[in-house]
């Protein structure tokens, strides 16, 4: 971090173009006059200043310059028609195709469910600031988004449900034009020349990894925007520094902390710009201080403009945005169980008024402190490990089962009213089943550590108990405002555990969930030495028909907007600190500067889309990183021997405008080694931004080094090897048509995991599918109305054959689900071909599927969930001769909304084995049986026993989907199948 200490104590800022040294680079933009702030007689005080502030009397005076350095208008300006011609192109690169795909991708189903949410007015808790999901949930509402539509999964329709994404995705794409711009004006501001402000516009264009993050619903175009945007306007603020409290330095340093606001609402991640501005703005503060021309009036003046600007705009930004998410999600939602019950009574919550104190024999609900998992719960349910006695756990909803009565520990109920003490024993019942909380000596449902034991319900008709279910009960808080509720146990105001009387462990909670046999509720143990937070508990309501009339009653006290603020704050926090499970695509932050890998965001129709940079871009500006820290530590090393290094200027015109990007680089990546969190290549981008700015300016200065005749030249040479590595890469971005040997060759890094098998050997071969696919939709529009089969998947004009001599037959025997290899056998009987609508009304349902394969090479193909092999060579007769691909392949419920109990198929089905072959060549056989379709093709070539195998697979949809004529699927069901079966092209994999 050598190089950014040093950078803050040279300034920390930008250089202005006032300072620029005359080379090559920089053309002579002419003499200007001086400023204002600048008196005609030099004092001993004015050359303090100069050393000082690092900058001369000339330089001052040339520091105004860019405003009137033209003598043409400025619509004629070359700077200006540079800008527009690049911003025209960003326009092209960030929007071509954004229809594409039709479906939902990666994290498109958060923002866009969130944008569902926001319409609903359902509460949603999310890790992030509400601002960009707002705006994206604001063009969803204006272009009509039906909230009903949840985007809960990767590759769900867009089309038919008419959902507006792509203006939804044209305003994150608009932000990412934004930045192109903004990057050419934050490095000319900053001093430097057209050829570096163009160069880093292009490079940000070009970068793969923020075009494809900016063509999509995503938060991290809008968080880039509004990073750059704040780094230009503190370019221009300071670019005002000698001419304080003017319209302009109020104007850009008031941009500036809205900026800050801005970023720090979208992401989290926002707050490294706000690190970055409050560096350099402590350094101006600190040289303000060493300056004796400024009075201590004047300093505190400009404390408290950046005070006002800097600290209080960006928060009322912030807070800001938060009571514009609270104002839309004024109802209950999915997000009410990360709040507290306060927190929720402000979402449609209602809870009755109770008694404050609480007496023996009341009914009474009891809430977890120490968590957000609700409440202590009990249904009819048994464990199905430990004892298999009665389940406890907790449940975020109000619910009858959450009920207990209090009673004392030998299970009675005193005829008068009685109140709990703090340190009484008791025992809970379970209102509803009547079993007694309890534990013993057996290990935790899930947790395996040996200090949690099992709490469980335990107890039977005529039982009185035993001295398991006795538990003390211990105050360990209290509301200071009500001093008995330290002594007697009171509604809401008294914090309490509850220590087992024999095992000595304290009721605890955690945020582990129990398998599906436990419903995924929260598990409940019993632990020695628990931290106190998670053995924290209160009694939220209290019944009991012994209570006089005018007892007194207490209730939750709704939240304001800050206490909402504040609490929602936290829980973000905590949430986001607890994503520490790992992901196929997460990476470290080591593996970001190298571009070691990338994130798989969707795949489909032989196309992917995959989050990978622009590695020239990227391999450039980690080297401009590199460079700077490697210059900046020998230039230190010679001025600790006394050497003073100026190179006519070039050395403080590189320390200030490459030092500032360097500290924003460094601020913007290095504090994620600190996080324990899931992170991924996209929390790069930002430090990219800036690093590309880095080497814009290290290409500056570099050209001083250049003839001038070569330095448009090198800008060209630079820019077009950063095209042609974007456009290699382009069908990663895009989700283009693409081949095999090109995806492999795009490849310099053995780590870049995404998968070229997916692709085919030819461009041809997507012609092929498009014809499969338009001979399917034109079937489909000319199918009858016998059968639901007819009308969503046509039947294949197929000759159906008998099964002759070389066709073996499969045996399962009922035996698939256990895993068991199914056998095959030799057979020289003839057998039927399978007649679909031969099939009763039971038998229709779902098949379960197992997919063979010869051992030797072949083709895998699957078409929707119908797994098909075209294998080399002939079928193997004997069962050693192959193997197992898959284990299953059971049809989804959801996908086909007429299926019966799978269980209930697996059973009929078995009972029924088929073969048949339909596939017309000549020497080829099948066998199809459950789902298992295997072909061979002999004596074809590699690309045509594809098309075949395409071909048989189209006619083997209609073999396999054991539907006819039921009765409950309507035409809007059949016409999404018939989609989903049109749109799920078949998809080889040649190994």
């Amino acid at each position: 971090m050598d190089g950014v200490s040093s950078a803050v104590v040279q300034s920390g800022i930008p250089v202005n173009r006032g300072i620029q040294p005359r080379t090559s680079c920089m053309p002579d933009d002419g003499a200007a006059s001086h400023n204002n702030y600048e008196s005609n007689n030099r004092t001993s005080l004015d050359e303090k200043r100069n050393k000082t502030d690092g900058y001369s009397g000339e330089d001052r005076g040339q520091f105004t310059k860019f405003r009137n350095r033209r003598s043409l208008p400025w619509y004629q300006s070359r700077e200006l028609h540079t800008v527009l011609a690049i911003t025209a192109l960003a326009f092209v690169v960030r929007l071509w195709a954004i229809e594409y795909p039709t479906s939902v991708v990666f994290d498109e189903v958060h923002f866009g469910g969130f944008a569902s949410k926001y319409i609903k007015g359902r509460f949603f808790m999310d890790v992030h600031p509400p601002l960009a999901k707002m705006l994206i949930a604001l063009t969803g509402w204006i272009f009509g988004l039906n909230p009903s539509f949840d985007f809960k999964e990767i590759g769900m329709d867009y089309i038919e449900p008419k959902v507006p994404y792509i203006p939804m995705r044209t305003m994150c794409g608009l932000m990412g034009v934004a930045v192109v711009p903004i990057a050419f004006y934050t490095v000319r501001n900053s001093g430097h020349s057209l050829h570096a402000a163009a160069l880093a516009a292009l490079l940000v264009l070009f970068e793969n990894s923020i075009v494809t993050q900016s063509r999509l619903i995503l938060l991290d175009s809008p968080l880039i925007l509004f990073t750059a945007f704040t780094a230009l306007a503190w370019v221009n603020f300071h670019n005002q520094r000698h001419d304080p409290f003017s319209d302009d330095w109020f104007i850009w340093l008031f941009l500036t902390g809205i900026g800050l606001g801005l970023s720090g609402s979208v992401k989290w991640v926002g707050l490294f710009i706000i690190a970055t501005i409050g560096v350099s703005t402590l350094n101006q503060l600190w040289l303000l201080w060493g300056d004796l021309r400024v009075t201590p009036r004047i300093w505190l003046n400009h404390f408290l403009a950046r005070a006002l600007c800097l600290i209080v705009v960006p928060i009322a930004v912030y807070m800001l945005m938060f009571e514009i998410h609270f104002l839309l999600l004024g109802s209950s939602g999915d997000g009410d169980g990360f709040m507290s019950a306060p927190f929720q009574m402000t979402l449609g919550h209602s809870l009755k008024d109770s008694p404050l104190s609480v007496a023996y024999g009341a009914t009474v609900t009891i809430r977890h402190q120490g968590t957000q998992g609700g409440y202590l719960h009990s249904h009819i349910s048994v464990y199905e490990t430990g004892s298999k006695q009665q389940q406890i756990t907790l449940y975020p909803h109000k619910d009858t089962n959450n009920d207990w009565i209090i009673q004392k520990k030998d299970g009675t109920i005193p005829e008068s009213l009685e109140y709990i003490k703090n340190g009484d024993s008791i025992r809970l019942s379970h209102a509803t089943t009547q079993k007694s909380l309890h534990s013993h000596d057996h290990k935790a449902p899930v947790t395996e550590i040996e200090n949690h034991f099992e709490v469980s319900g335990y107890g039977y008709e005529g039982f009185p108990g035993d001295s398991n279910d006795e538990w003390r009960l211990e105050i360990v808080e209290h509301d200071g405002k009500d001093s008995q509720s330290g002594e007697t146990l009171h509604t809401l105001r008294s914090k309490f555990k509850l220590v087992h009387a024999n095992m000595n462990c304290d009721l605890f909670s955690h945020k582990v969930k129990l398998p599906k046999w436990g419903f995924e509720q929260q598990e409940v143990t019993c632990m020695r030495s628990a931290v106190l937070a998670k053995t924290t508990w209160i009694v939220e309501s209290n019944t009991y028909s012994l209570y006089p009339e005018d007892a007194p009653m207490v209730n939750y006290k709704k939240p304001g907007f800050l206490g909402k603020f504040l609490e929602l704050n936290k829980v973000m926090w905590t949430t986001n600190a607890g994503l520490t499970e790992s992901h196929p695509y997460d990476s470290r932050p080591s593996s970001w500067p190298v571009l070691k890998r990338g994130i798989s965001f969707w795949g489909k129709e032989q196309k992917h889309i995959y989050l990978v940079g622009n590695w020239f871009t990227w391999y450039m500006s980690t080297g401009a990183v590199v460079l700077y820290v490697v210059i900046r530590a020998l230039l230190f090393l010679r001025d600790k021997r006394g050497y003073r290094d100026d190179f006519n200027g070039f050395r403080e015109y590189y320390e200030l405008s490459g030092g500032f990007f360097f500290m924003a680089w460094a601020l913007h990546y290095l504090p994620f080694f600190l996080m324990g969190r899931q992170l991924f290549l996209h929390h790069y981008l930002p430090a990219l931004y800036f690093s590309i700015l880095l080497f814009s300016v290290t290409f500056d200065v570099a050209c001083r080094f250049v003839p001038n005749r070569f330095r448009l030249v090198a800008l060209v040479v630079t820019v077009s090897i950063a095209i042609f590595v974007f456009r290699t890469r382009a069908p990663l971005t895009y989700g283009l048509e693409w081949t095999r040997a090109k995806c492999e060759a795009s490849k310099i890094l053995k780590t870049w995991d995404y998968d070229c098998n997916q692709y085919p050997d030819s461009y041809a071969q997507y012609s092929a599918n498009a014809a499969i696919s338009a001979s399917n939709a034109e079937a489909a529009s000319t199918s009858g109305e016998e059968s639901i089969l007819e009308k969503i998947i046509p039947a294949a004009d197929v000759q159906r054959m008998e099964v002759g001599e070389d066709t073996g037959k499969v045996e399962d025997n009922g035996e698939a689900s256990s895993g068991g290899a199914a056998e095959v056998t030799d057979g020289s009987s003839k057998t039927e071909a399978i007649d679909v609508n031969s099939y009763s009304q039971e038998s229709r349902a779902v098949p379960y599927t197992r997919t063979w394969m010869n051992a030797l090479t072949g083709i895998e193909l699957l078409a929707w969930k119908f797994p098909v092999v075209c294998t080399m060579d002939a079928m193997p007769s004997q069962p050693g001769q192959t193997r197992i691909l898959d284990a299953s392949y059971i049809l989804s419920l959801e996908t086909i909304p007429s299926s019966k109990n799978v269980e209930s198929a697996r059973s009929i089905i078995s009972k029924q084995p088929k073969t048949a072959s339909i596939f017309p060549t000549q020497g080829n056989r099948l066998v199809s049986f459950l789902g298992i379709g295997v072909v061979t093709i002999p004596g074809l070539e590699t690309l045509e026993k594809i098309h075949q195998c395409i071909e048989f697979t189209e006619s083997l949809k209609s073999l396999l989907v054991w539907l006819d004529k039921v009765d409950k699927v309507g035409d809007a069901d059949i016409s999404r199948l018939r989609r989903v079966l049109q749109e799920k092209q078949p998809r080889f994999l040649l190994t």
